[in-house]
């Protein structure tokens, strides 16, 4: 039996290697694909001239040949071993592939399916799911977004509401430099803002009606909800200003820290319920858009 190793280069080489003591004495290659002399095993014979890698193809295969390579590294070593089988009919012919071409190959693997992971990811977190009730466990912040007192220094009196969009917080003004924090979910890219308003209006278990936007991005949805458990403007909802959006609960934790919504401020159930219970009507909003420095 005969092996033929091929490696990756620009031209296709290949070299024959006796596996076989009937085979001992009728010659070896002697480097860069050339022959002396060899019989082949049904009686043709050829000399003493480099056979040309496009022999049997027409032209060469290169690495960089987009119409043969498939898909580059991976489907050379198809191209390879095809090219082998026709130069030498009566060997057994077997491709080894080159490290550097199974390291890009699983390279292209690996960046396939990271990049169609996230898309997948993104996708479901940004589509809404009415009628989806989450689990306690679900409600769970990672430690960075759950409720708790901080150090905060602001000039704003005690009870003031201040959104930090960029840092994907909440901060409710205690007095004493000391706040009290909770995760939230902001707007997405477009639908960000900033200003100064208040509080107009409070209502439990709150009516959905999906803006025309979300419509266009998910036309499936309900144009109406009844407010209740699953219903993703969540279990509580503090109106803002005159405008149309609000700080409201949601039943889609895992979008706590991420930039989804069409320009609202969601918070956990939990979360809302408690902010709900310790902020009047008429109490004042800030909405930051940048950092302060």
């Amino acid at each position: 039996m005969r092996l033929v190793k091929v490696n990756f280069s620009q031209t296709f080489q290949a070299a024959t290697h006796d596996l076989s003591p009937a085979w001992a004495g009728r010659g070896r290659p002697t480097g860069g694909g050339r022959t002396e002399g060899r019989d082949e095993p049904n009686g043709r014979r050829f000399g003493h001239k480099k056979r040309p890698n496009h022999e049997h193809t027409g032209r060469p295969v290169t690495a960089q040949d987009p119409e043969r390579s498939l898909d580059g590294w991976c489907g050379q070593a198809v191209v390879l071993r095809d090219e082998a089988r026709g130069l030498f009919p009566n060997r057994h012919c077997e491709v080894v592939i080159t490290m550097r071409a199974f390291t890009a190959c699983a390279a292209i693997a690996a960046v396939t399916v990271m990049f169609a992971s996230a898309a997948s990811a993104q996708a479901s977190r940004d589509d809404e799911r009415p009628g989806y009730v989450p689990t306690p466990a679900e409600e769970q912040l990672p430690p960075q977004f759950q409720r708790q007192v901080v150090f905060f220094r602001s000039t704003e009196a005690p009870g003031t509401i201040i959104v930090d969009t960029p840092s994907r917080y909440l901060y409710l003004v205690q007095g004493n430099s000391r706040a009290l924090r909770y995760g939230i979910g902001v707007g997405r890219e477009g639908f960000q803002w900033s200003g100064l308003v208040n509080i107009t209006r409070k209502q439990e278990w709150p009516d959905w009606t999906p803006p025309p936007e979300m419509i266009q991005r998910q036309p499936y949805l309900p144009r109406f909800m009844a407010g209740g458990p699953g219903n993703p403007m969540g279990a509580r909802a503090l109106y803002l200003g005159t405008t149309v959006y609000r700080l409201h609960g949601t039943n889609a934790p895992e979008t706590i820290g991420s930039a989804v919504s069409s320009g609202c401020f969601r918070l956990v159930n939990p979360d809302i319920i408690d902010l709900y219970d310790r902020v009047p009507i008429g109490t004042k909003v800030v909405i930051r858009q940048t950092p302060v420095l």
